[in-house]
């Protein structure tokens, strides 16, 4: 009998823990927020009105809003704290105050507010941190109400005896005077007629077709105003070069000032303020940005200069000047990059532009962080590798390599490209990314000095003394600028049936002249090669013929 009583004891302990389950089940803590009542002063809520769902809740609203309907407007508010005499009387007032706000600063997003009383979102995938939870509160919006960030929210609401319902927040309502204060209509659209505050078209009012092309107006006007501000000085002057430096700058903040200050005046709808908001934030950032890459500029230019030719002289003054313009270049673009990076975050954070133009779901998830990755790849790589180039002093501002068969100097390195001067005057634009990954000469890296080759074929039987004699000669004649005499040299590097190869080493401390003087010693050796020859030496090769070549 033992073993048939232990076979029912998990039957047992299941039938034990059953009305835990369904304690669980049944909600001992439901997802709504429970109260004793809810707007206990307002009349009842027309037949029409629906607050079961979110979406029913939101579209009800609005439709009273539509009606001009306050009275069934107030019964999406909980008025919790407002005194139950009173809630009859400012409960309308408070929805018309908030349809204002909603109106002209609130985006909804339709997609989050489901038609599902427990707001359950069943499209979002099983790895999602809300998939299959029912909510009871949906954040609408977030506004800017004394330096601090308020939410618009719809809470579900149970009072005692009543099913829940979809209703705007007790905090939400609180802050309600203030945000309508803040964003609602300004003294001067409330002095306005009553036609030109009535509906238009795209859901404006007339005031607003005929104020906006007004703002335009004023804020062009603006910018050109400064323009001419700051153009009045003449050239030539040192104050007239820092009010170019700062010109720019100064008409885009002064458009971007007076854009803001006359969105203050006239407080827009949410159509048009969720366009002109995002512009003054990113204003504001653009303007400090091209300010600080100005001065910093400005500041630099002072500090050394950039000119490529000006710093390619041997020496240990222009070795400084070298190193010091490369590393001020690099400390440049950090700066830049540091400062853009920093102002496109406060403009996405401060501004909300994603969520005002509509890209919220593409921003969702790091979507947008993956393309703009994706398409700012090369830009990004070619930002790193010219600050790799002026962190290892690979090749600084001023020294003369030979990239690719080109004989050059470096004049500037820039976010993207390396500019190099061609000894003719041409100049080569060569990606960074590109420059990095090919070999290339530095003349000019650690130690100036550098040999140079001149080779030339000459007959079987050359007298090679005799040609270090003219060699010297040569040398002597075009004023050697080495003071290493020890490194002149002639060798014979090759003979064949052609003749004998010489090769002539050309020393020069100079490497912005290590070209042209080796061409200089070549025509020398010529000329008096030729010069002995005629004296009856024999130098130069006879001529092979075809049949033996």
């Amino acid at each position: 009998m033992l073993v048939p009583r232990l076979a029912l004891l998990p039957v047992l302990v299941f039938i034990g823990l059953l009305p835990c389950l369904s304690a669980a089940q049944s909600g001992d803590d439901p997802v709504v927020y429970e109260v004793e009542s809810l707007n206990a002063g307002l009349a009842r809520a027309p037949a029409w009105f629906e607050r079961e769902t979110p979406q029913g809740a939101m579209e009800s609203f609005l439709e009273a809003a539509a009606r001009a309907d306050w009275d069934a407007a107030a019964h999406m508010l909980n008025l919790a704290d407002v005194a139950e005499a009173a809630q009859a009387e400012d409960g309308p007032l408070l929805a018309r105050q908030l349809y204002h706000v909603l109106d002209r600063k609130v985006i909804i997003d339709w997609a989050d507010l489901l038609d599902r009383p427990d707001a359950i979102d069943t499209r979002q995938s099983s790895d999602a941190a809300m998939a299959g939870q029912p909510r009871k509160s949906i954040r609408l919006w977030l506004l800017e109400l004394d330096n601090r960030a308020v939410p618009i929210r719809l809470n579900r609401v149970q009072a005692e005896g009543s099913d829940p319902v979809w209703v705007f927040s007790r905090q939400t309502v609180a802050n309600i005077p203030a945000l309508f204060d803040r964003y609602g209509p300004s003294r001067l659209e409330q002095s306005l007629p009553g036609a030109l505050r009535s509906a238009a078209f795209w859901g404006l009012q007339w005031w607003e077709v005929i104020a906006l092309p007004l703002v335009v107006a004023l804020v062009i006007g603006a910018g050109l105003g400064t323009h001419w501000l700051f153009t009045r000085p003449r050239d030539g002057t040192r104050v007239a070069a820092i009010l170019r430096a700062v010109r720019g700058p100064a008409v885009l903040l002064a458009m971007t000032l007076a854009l803001s200050q006359l969105t203050r005046i006239f407080v827009f709808s949410g159509r048009i303020d969720t366009v002109l908001s995002p512009l003054a934030a990113i204003g504001f950032v653009a303007a400090v940005i091209w300010s600080i890459v100005n001065v910093v500029d400005e500041i630099m230019d002072r500090l050394v200069t950039f000119e490529g030719d000006e710093l390619s002289e041997i020496g240990e003054e222009e070795e400084r000047k070298r190193r010091a313009a490369t590393k001020i270049a690099a400390l440049r673009r950090l700066i830049v990059v540091l400062v853009t990076l920093v102002g496109a975050g406060i403009v996405l954070r401060e501004a909300d532009v994603l969520r005002a133009l509509g890209f919220s779901l593409l921003a969702s998830a790091g979507a947008l962080t993956l393309i703009l990755a994706y398409a700012a790849r090369d830009v990004l790589s070619n930002i790193m590798s010219s600050i790799q180039i002026s962190m290892n002093q690979s090749a600084r501002i001023g020294d003369r390599i030979v990239y690719k068969d080109y004989l050059c100097s470096v004049e500037r390195i820039n976010f993207t490209y390396v500019q190099l001067r061609v000894w003719t005057g041409r100049r080569l634009v060569v990606p960074v990314t590109e420059f990095v990954s090919e070999c290339f000469e530095n003349w000019t890296m650690k130690e100036p000095f550098m040999m140079r080759e001149v080779r030339l074929r000459l007959a079987h039987d050359v007298d090679v003394d005799r040609l270090r004699q003219i060699y010297d000669a040569v040398l002597d004649d075009l004023d050697d600028p080495t003071e290493r005499p020890e490194a002149r040299a002639v060798y014979v590097t090759h003979q064949n049936v052609f003749g004998t190869e010489v090769l002539f080493l050309v020393p020069c401390e100079d490497p912005n002249r290590c070209w042209a003087f080796a061409c200089e010693v070549r025509e020398g050796l010529l000329k008096r090669i030729a010069e002995a020859e005629k004296d009856g030496a024999r130098i130069f090769p006879e001529a092979v013929p075809a049949e033996a070549a």
